[in-house]
């Protein structure tokens, strides 16, 4: 079962943590809101020592973080010295590094250096999380690549599954949760909508807070209690012009009514 402690993923107050004096107060908010676990992701130059100062302060646990491929791939040692240092057990990565198409020869090659990486992470405690987005749901030679993912991945290789984007991508998030079960580390929980106020009729969808989209957030949730999954994170990449902190606000005001806190 979830953690029914819900967090606050930091990528969708991105533009409020370039300087520790900012992401000091962005804590503040977000700790004001209820919340009190967290996804560092999008932060700015901060050094871990001031990560952890500020997180404390606020008594915010980091469970997750959203590092980027350059610091797996090179730094992988300055990379455990960080969350350690933060308190954190989990190291995510945001999408597979591309410069072009996934192919065959690409996804056997990110699976073989992330597997070892993986499994150096593993000797310190830490999990290699991995996030999709919708290229997962493309298909080599018939099949998901998130699927050839989660089959050949080390034990200590999970994922972040996002339910936005499985939907975005036609799937259904509750056939997902239940395929990737054991697989999954923590959930990304935005709503998906269509905006009728730009009288566009193709690709109208766009990011909504917790329960003001079309998903089915009761079939959600427990599917999510049932996927073995940790951490649920209420992440929302773009607001379009309002308060990320208000949508943020009105995602965890929402989910306290089904027994997070």
């Amino acid at each position: 079962m979830l953690d029914r402690r819900i967090g606050a993923q930091y990528y969708t107050l991105r533009e409020f943590c370039n300087t520790k004096e900012n992401f000091d107060e962005t804590c503040k908010k977000v700790s004001e809101i209820g919340y009190k676990v967290v996804q560092l992701s999008g932060l700015g130059d901060i050094s871990a020592s001031d990560v952890k100062e500020v997180t404390d302060k606020y008594s915010l646990l980091p469970v997750l973080t959203h590092r980027p491929s350059a610091e797996f791939e090179e730094k992988l040692d300055e990379l455990i010295d960080y969350h350690k240092t933060i308190g954190c057990k989990a190291a995510g990565l945001g999408a597979i590094p591309l410069d072009g198409a996934i192919s065959e020869d690409v996804l056997n090659a990110f699976l073989k250096k992330y597997n070892a990486i993986a499994e150096k992470l593993e000797k310190h405690g830490i999990t290699f999380a991995y996030h999709n987005h919708t290229v997962e749901f493309g298909k080599i030679k018939g099949k998901h690549i998130l699927d050839i993912i989660a089959e050949n991945t080390h034990p200590n290789f999970k994922l972040t599954l996002d339910v936005y984007w499985v939907a975005f991508s036609g799937m259904n998030p509750v056939k997902c949760l239940e395929k990737y079960k054991n697989k999954i580390e923590c959930i990304h929980f935005k709503d998906l909508g269509v905006d009728t106020n730009e009288g566009k009729m193709v690709n109208p969808i766009v990011m909504r807070p917790v329960s003001e989209g079309n998903l089915d957030w009761d079939e959600i949730i427990s599917a999510s209690d049932e996927s073995g999954a940790k951490w649920a994170q209420v992440e929302q990449d773009k607001c379009y012009g309002e308060d990320p902190f208000g949508c943020m606000k009105r995602s965890y005001e929402f989910l306290k009514t089904k027994g997070f806190c």
